[in-house]
């Protein structure tokens, strides 16, 4: 599976061929400079939660590419009254099955409002099973025993976690999240945007190491396979 960082907590994977972006906001962040927003793709558009920094170009990707808006039933209302009708709600627990894989809705604590002050309902991890590998994009969250049922639910290839500590988990609190999911690659997100936010990252490399776990921090940009 490829899997292209665009900065913040902004990426995107092809499965079966579909193009996948989350949580985009690349327009508005000054590292992710270098991206061009109108050159991105994209047949899915999954949200975390409302917040500015995870939906900032929402709407001008999805009105573009035509791109259906997976995320919670109060913030695809939200996206409807913006103009865009192609999007599917779903909630904490739900699963349904895409075209491209099986898609279950996880418990993500965290806030959700819109740009505009709008409820974004509840914030969401989602974990993806498809015959190309099987992955968890935790969103914005705190640590949470929680995590210790995904590996019921789904043996990961990877995972996609926030360690920018301050909003959401650090990176110690990451670490012991990977031990809970069972899953030993980790891509880290949710850092250096914001002077909140920024961390050492040679060090956090270690830290993860430490613990036995990888820790691939892909430039803005890149794409990696994994």
């Amino acid at each position: 599976m490829k899997f292209t960082y665009y900065g913040h907590s902004s990426f995107a994977v092809e499965v079966k061929g579909k193009k996948i972006v989350f949580d985009p906001f690349i327009t508005h962040n000054e590292l992710a400079r270098s991206i061009d927003v109108n050159r991105i793709e994209a047949d899915y558009i999954f949200v975390s939660h409302g917040h500015s920094d995870h939906v900032g170009d929402l709407m001008d990707l999805a009105k573009r590419t035509g791109a259906t808006v997976v995320g919670a039933f109060e913030l695809v209302e939200w996206v409807r009254k913006q103009g865009h009708e192609k999007v599917h709600p779903m909630n904490t627990g739900g699963k349904w099955a895409f075209d491209f894989g099986t898609v279950k809705c996880v418990v993500a604590h965290h806030s959700s409002g819109l740009p505009d002050g709008t409820y974004g309902g509840n914030p969401l991890g989602f974990i993806f099973t498809t015959d190309e590998g099987t992955f968890y994009f935790a969103g914005d969250t705190a640590l949470t025993f929680d995590m210790e049922l995904i590996p019921r639910w789904a043996k990961l290839d990877f995972a996609v976690l926030p360690i920018g500590d301050n909003f959401t988990m650090g990176v110690e609190d990451a670490i012991i999240a990977a031990e809970f999911i069972e899953c030993g690659r980790i891509v880290g997100v949710h850092y250096d945007t914001f002077g909140y936010i920024k961390i050492d990252k040679a060090d956090a490399t270690r830290k993860f190491e430490a613990a036995g776990l990888t820790l691939l921090l892909p430039a803005i940009g890149e794409t990696i396979d994994i």
